[in-house]
């Protein structure tokens, strides 16, 4: 089974908690993607998200120019270190619905961030992919 440094994206772009919103989705607008690490210096703090900033920021009517990342993050971050298995992190996305897990050096610093996409091409077999790609895109259930 691969080990997780050998599929991950390494070199991720961050952001950091004293950047504004707006900085976050400027850079996701730049970058083409829905989700930033937010870090301190090489340490993983948080995640930032579209939804985030839709959800805690534009939904509030609060200014995007003045709300600071650290505001409208996700600080409970789930990740894995770079020498576990692939297999370990398509359970971890599939149970907690995550399409881009953070990875770790056992530092505990941020070296790289693995995709669901990153499962599919390099990662595991075609099962368990399906597997992941199936919990992680179940929707929510309506509150009643």
């Amino acid at each position: 089974m691969p080990r997780l440094k050998e599929i991950m994206t390494p070199q991720v772009d961050v952001i950091s908690a004293d950047a504004t919103a707006e900085d976050a989705s400027t850079k996701m607008k730049n970058l083409n993607i829905g989700a930033i690490p937010v870090c301190d210096g090489d340490r993983l703090i948080g995640m930032v998200t579209d939804r985030d900033l839709v959800v805690r920021v534009m939904a509030d009517r609060r200014d995007p120019r003045t709300v600071r990342v650290q505001e409208a993050m996700t600080p409970e971050v789930s990740y894995c270190f770079e020498d576990d298995d692939v297999e370990q992190a398509a359970r971890l996305m599939a149970e907690r619905q995550i399409r881009r897990l953070p990875i770790l050096s056992r530092a505990k610093e941020l070296v790289g961030i693995v995709s669901l996409g990153d499962l599919a091409v390099h990662g595991t077999d075609a099962t368990i992919s399906g597997s992941v790609l199936e919990n992680v895109s179940r929707p929510a259930q309506p509150r009643r």
